[in-house]
């Protein structure tokens, strides 16, 4: 299957994903959306574009879905260790961190409710994607068992998004 061609892309993105660097733009835009620091473009349209863009055969799909998982894991690994050494008002406070206090008290809820499970369950959801983070951060979990729980539910999600993306376009053609 040839990629889809999305109508209106400055050619100079759809030329930096179609050229050699575009699964390491890829992998960073994911580490950023796995950070909460993704301003560019909603976290639900990174993987449906990588694949309009670089490439959707089963080889394309399946090595973006990993970058997409490695990266934003990484992007929350790092949130979650900021967060455990900085703090909860730390984060508040920076202009990049799209929560308010009140959102995150019932994430904080969520959390002392359902426990670590949370965060895979969390992490395949719109909307509140990877916002379990920081809750995870200032609990008492484990550094290890956040990284696993974290790639879990990112797989979900970028699966999820890569097989709408993929079913879809069967649809249409």
């Amino acid at each position: 299957m040839e990629p889809l061609q999305i109508e209106g892309t400055p050619s100079w993105l759809e030329s930096m994903f179609t050229s050699e660097v575009g699964f390491a733009v890829l992998f960073g835009i994911c580490i950023l959306e796995g950070a909460m620091m993704l301003r560019f473009m909603p976290s639900e349209l990174v993987v449906p574009a990588a694949l309009a863009l670089i490439g959707s055969s089963v080889p394309e799909a399946a090595s973006i879905v990993v970058i997409a998982v490695v990266g934003t894991t990484i992007g929350q690994v790092f949130l979650f260790y900021l967060v455990r050494r900085a703090g909860r008002e730390y984060v508040l406070q920076k202009r990049w961190f799209p929560i308010t206090e009140s959102r995150l008290e019932r994430f904080d809820g969520w959390f002392d409710r359902w426990g670590p499970i949370a965060v895979p369950v969390s992490n395949t959801m719109l909307f509140v994607r990877g916002l379990l983070t920081v809750p995870a951060g200032l609990s008492e979990m484990n550094g290890r068992a956040f990284v696993v729980l974290s790639a879990v539910g990112s797989l979900s999600f970028q699966s999820i998004l890569a097989g709408l993306y993929l079913f879809g376009g069967y649809l249409v053609v």
